[in-house]
């Protein structure tokens, strides 16, 4: 029986050397061809069970059989079973904030741009996908810039590498749409390059009075179409249905409670306003992102019903940041509110694990509630923790064996797993990277030769360019 790690290897030389990015797999969510169980590693589940040593976790079809002490899972006739003796196992990694695989980000022009998705700006080509796989991640909330007070509707995606922009959507994922507040929707309203007209607000008051503006036409939208409705209901056979507005829809869901609000937001006075702007309305605030000044009002934040997402220690790029602290998330986390830690960043993406770690340093945090931060918790937030962010039975396999403890500087990911399939594994990636340099030094060799015949009558240098450039 192959290894998953062979079969990743030979999926290398398929077509994606001239790119010189990453393994090729089919587009699409692929089907796990085989069982596999993974035996004798320590499995952090961020599940109930907690921490299992010497454990094994089984999986098929892309969903969890089974996890428990390796004593106590017993594997098919036909599955492949893998060693992980001395390794570690935690859930695929869940980024609640990300801006990774997307061909745009903000519509600015207007301070209400309800009516655009992430889903129609997908990039299934982003590097960031297979970069973020190779650091654990499997799960990213895909979301609209912060350019306006009410900005458009996110995207869930999983990292399937290889796969089109459909195969990237976790399907089934409740639906959200991203607020700002603060310096970013405030200054998108007040440009500074010459000839851009200004666009309101241009102020903290202004910001706050357009999410209210724009709910109060959203509650009179809804409330024609109710009437409308009530109106068919009763048999109304000359009953006009309002005109649509694509603006208004998502906000209407907002009111409805179908569609989740995620706020970038900083400071604790603009927190404390938008949840009184959601109450006056009857929603609630699902999730505030960044949240840097959350600890000044958690207990607010709390009695709201409403989440964290933030950074482990971020601050002090723009002057709304200079109040963040790094407990921030232990004191969140220890007021009631369920907190995550978030990426933002391509780049930050790639170790949300050590991000995640951090919370252990500042603020005292236990491994299961430091873990939680970047698998069960975002995934609670974004609503799909029935499907992923832990380890136990019948929820999707992504997986991700370490080689060493996750929670430290010196983890790394050995093999992801997302669905049962592998979409990263790092011998498959030196494998590949081998291949690529063979192929470049083959190129080179082709290219001086070709520069020996050069039929110009000038001899130069194999290998160099006119103008002496290699």
């Amino acid at each position: 029986m192959r290894h998953p790690m062979t079969r990743a290897a030979e999926r290398v030389g398929a077509g994606c050397l001239a790119l010189g990015l990453a393994l090729a797999v089919p587009s699409g969510a692929a089907a796990q061809e085989q069982p596999i169980l993974i035996t004798g590693a320590t499995i952090l589940t961020a599940a109930e069970a907690g921490r299992i040593e010497e454990g094994a976790i089984l999986f098929e079809n892309g969903r969890i059989v089974a996890v428990g002490p390796a004593s106590e899972v017993e594997a098919p006739s036909d599955a492949m079973v893998i060693d992980g003796t001395g390794k570690f196992i935690t859930p695929g990694i869940v980024d609640a904030h990300s801006h990774i695989a997307a061909d745009a980000i903000n519509e600015g022009a207007v301070s209400v741009s309800s009516m655009v998705s992430i889903h129609d700006v997908i990039d299934p080509t982003d590097i960031a996908l297979y970069r973020e796989a190779a650091g654990g991640t499997t799960t990213s909330h895909v979301m609209h810039g912060s350019a306006n007070p009410i900005g458009g509707n996110n995207a869930v995606i999983k990292h399937r590498w290889g796969a089109d922009a459909q195969g990237l959507l976790l399907q089934g994922a409740p639906p959200t749409i991203k607020f700002a507040l603060g310096e970013n929707p405030k200054r998108a309203g007040s440009p500074t390059l010459p000839g851009q007209e200004a666009r309101y607000p241009a102020s903290r008051m202004g910001v706050m009075d357009v999410v209210r503006q724009a709910f109060i036409e959203a509650s009179e939208y809804k409330a024609e179409w109710d009437t409308y409705r009530a109106r068919v209901a009763d048999g109304d056979r000359d009953a006009i249905p309002p005109r649509r507005n694509l603006t208004m829809d998502p906000l209407v869901e907002v009111l409805e409670g179908t569609r989740y609000v995620h706020a970038h937001s900083y400071r604790a006075d603009e927190i404390l306003q938008l949840m009184r702007v959601a109450e006056e309305f009857g929603f609630r605030i699902h999730v505030f992102q960044h949240v840097l000044e959350g600890y000044r009002v958690a207990d607010e934040m709390a009695e709201h019903g409403a989440h964290a997402s933030t950074f482990s220690d971020w601050w002090a790029y723009k002057m709304e940041a200079y109040e963040a602290i790094p407990h921030n998330a232990a004191i969140m986390t220890q007021r009631g509110v369920n907190v995550s830690i978030n990426s933002d960043s391509g780049e930050e993406g790639r170790h949300l694990n050590q991000e995640a770690a951090k919370t252990m340093k500042w603020g005292g945090l236990t491994e299961a509630e430091a873990l939680a931060t970047v698998t069960i918790n975002p995934a609670i937030q974004l609503l799909i923790d029935d499907r992923v962010g832990s380890l136990e039975a019948g929820k999707d396999a992504d997986i991700v064996l370490w080689e060493n403890y996750p929670l430290s500087s010196y983890a790394r990911v050995r093999t992801t797993y997302i669905d049962g399939e592998v979409v990263f594994d790092i011998d498959a990636d030196l494998a590949m990277r081998a291949e690529i340099e063979a192929e470049k030094a083959e190129l080179r060799e082709m290219l001086g030769e070709a520069d020996e015949d050069d039929d110009s009558g000038n001899e130069r240098e194999p290998g160099r360019r006119p103008g002496g450039g290699r």
